[in-house]
């Protein structure tokens, strides 16, 4: 019996081992016409084995460079497109370059200074009280993300000044929603009355069991 630990490492699993007993039959064919064919048939069954590689742009070109990966590089046969080499898909990726700009409010994050600092280069005017109070507005939401509870709105105003080096200034508290709007608390669930059975007595008890005529069982003294 065979067991897949004592069976050769398959090199793309998704595609199973009866794929991979093809291509090294492959590359046991001498005749190179025929071995073309052979690597045909055997694309047009990774096709049909993996048809959501259709949805792909090339999904050919992908097949045959599973193809060739499979085979370890080493069937020759002619292929549509350019045959790869194990260093092609040995080369790492470029890094990614992480910005490394400093934050002075990390809530209100990178882009919330980029419009305050956008914000102050406005001139003075109505357009520029308005952005100003969305700025606010939009500072306080940022701030009541990490602390559900509450802030103090002069705070808001005070770092907003802060940031915009002064050319953002506002006075009236006024124009900045309250916390409910942001956080809206949750109304407690209603509390049902629940009705007690311990106390239940029969409407024909007149109110007293012992002097119920009816009652089958007297009181004994």
């Amino acid at each position: 019996m065979e067991y897949n630990t004592s069976l050769p490492h398959m090199i793309i699993p998704e595609y199973g081992r009866n794929i991979q007993k093809m291509i090294d039959f492959a590359k046991t064919v001498k005749d190179k016409t025929e071995r073309n064919k052979v690597a045909q048939s055997i694309i047009d069954v990774m096709g049909a084995l993996n048809p959501h590689l259709r949805d792909i742009t090339d999904f050919k070109h992908k097949l045959w460079d599973h193809l060739f990966i499979i085979s370890g590089f080493k069937l020759d046969v002619d292929s549509p497109y350019p045959m790869p080499t194990a260093a092609t898909f040995q080369t790492k990726p470029d890094r990614i370059k992480i910005p490394s700009q400093k934050i002075k409010y990390k809530h209100y994050g990178k882009i919330t200074e980029d419009v305050i600092e956008k914000a102050s280069q406005y001139p003075e005017g109505p357009e520029k009280e308005v952005l100003t109070e969305v700025i606010a507005n939009l500072m306080k939401r940022s701030y009541l993300t990490w602390n559900r509870d509450t802030v103090s709105d002069q705070t808001i105003l005070s770092q907003m000044e802060e940031l915009s080096k002064g050319k953002l200034v506002l006075n009236d508290t006024k124009v900045l929603k309250s916390t409910l709007s942001f956080v809206p608390r949750q109304q407690p669930a209603p509390v049902t009355k629940k009705t007690s059975n311990t106390n239940f007595r029969s409407k024909n008890s007149g109110g007293n069991a012992g002097n119920n005529p009816n009652n089958k069982f007297k009181r004994k003294f």
